[in-house]
């Protein structure tokens, strides 16, 4: 089991895969370019897009790609309207004339991921699908807030959620064989605790809300960095210490932004609130793409992804373009942020870039995995 499912592309036809697919990379580059004019950069932006440059990373993005990959490890028809849904709400959103329609789009989409865990842990009442239940819950009621109009600082709070304990769940999925102690998942239990307290709090003094926020991440940032594989794995050569390395850094990133969060409180807009939400979303998510990308595109595509020394391009463009944008956050140095964030959006198209070309050539037997 990779840590997004079984790689087994089962019995979805490719042109529905790469359809939905494709329209989640759609989601993630018009939101790279949205972000870059709520930057300050002049980019030719429709004046309804910009709100949604979030919705459609988290949603129309991450979500779908998580969705999708679910469900083809699953290989059940019903499973697979959840990334369709939420792919479709993407491009409702994108199109400005439906995004009543977009958000009910993926919010049922939403619904199916939830249903989707339910049945496996009645199936395998395994803590690592609770954990991810609970997650895919998150997203489902934080796009049910948006339905209604909820402010969406306090609806990040539920979405950013929704990632980490996917990725709590699936490393966790990958520790089992550690046979981890009962001590050691009563902490986990209880930081997951903390940060479902947390989202909920939200919504009635923000301020508190985000602050045991930040504490939660701070607790399973260092329960990943003490007891993920990955501090095992980082010691081997090639793809998988580049996986490693990746998540290990993700995992700093997670800390950080946990620490920002107890420090700064309950910003809801400005040069902090930037700080807090990308060195989780784009520090710790990213950093978790490009470890997982390897593992993703077989399992979605089918088609293996050989090893580059070239991936660590994006990498380390993607971790030093950050602590640019965080520091003329931090510092208030406007341009410093603007210039980190044009390479954050740069790093992640070198990651595209890298990927795909990797995937190009492992389908025509160039290369070594």
């Amino acid at each position: 089991m990779s840590p997004f499912g079984d790689t087994n592309t089962g019995r979805f036809p490719l042109p529905l895969r790469v359809g939905v697919l494709a329209m989640g990379i759609t989601a993630l580059l018009v939101g790279i370019w949205t972000g870059l004019w709520r930057l300050g950069w002049s980019v030719p932006v429709s004046s309804e897009l910009p709100d949604s440059h979030g919705p459609l990373m988290i949603s129309g993005f991450v979500g779908t790609l998580i969705s999708l990959e679910r469900a083809i490890a699953l290989r059940k028809l019903w499973s697979f309207t959840g990334p369709a849904l939420t792919g479709i709400g993407a491009v409702l959103l994108l199109s400005g004339f439906g995004e009543s329609l977009g958000i009910i789009s993926i919010l049922a989409g939403s619904a199916v991921l939830s249903g989707f865990f339910f049945r496996m842990y009645v199936h395998e009442p395994e803590l690592h699908f609770a954990v991810m239940g609970l997650g895919a819950n998150l997203w489902f009621l934080g796009n049910l807030l948006w339905s209604r109009g909820f402010p969406l600082p306090q609806i990040a709070l539920w979405w950013v959620g929704f990632l980490i304990l996917t990725i709590v769940g699936e490393r966790l999925e990958l520790s089992r064989v550690l046979q981890l102690t009962n001590r050691i998942r009563a902490f986990l239990i209880g930081a997951v605790v903390v940060l479902i307290v947390s989202v909920i709090s939200g919504l009635f003094v923000y301020d508190y809300g985000i602050r045991i926020f930040g504490i939660s991440g701070i607790l399973l940032a260092g329960w990943l960095w003490r007891y993920d594989l990955a501090r095992r794995s980082v010691r081997r050569v090639g793809m998988t210490r580049f996986m490693a390395l990746a998540l290990m850094s993700g995992y700093l990133w997670l800390g950080a932004g946990g620490l920002l969060a107890v420090v700064v409180g309950g910003v809801t807009a400005g040069p902090y609130y930037d700080a807090i939400l990308h060195v989780i979303f784009v520090g710790f998510i990213f950093s978790m793409i490009f470890g997982h990308a390897p593992v993703i595109f077989p399992a979605v595509l089918g088609i293996p992804v050989f090893y580059r020394p070239s991936f660590y391009t994006h990498l380390v463009l993607l971790h030093f373009s950050l602590i640019l944008r965080i520091a003329g956050d931090l510092l208030l140095i406007a341009p410093l942020r603007r210039w980190g964030g044009l390479l954050n959006a740069v790093a992640v198209l070198v990651f595209l870039l890298n990927t795909v070309t990797s995937a190009i050539d492992a389908k025509v037997g160039k290369g070594e995995p």
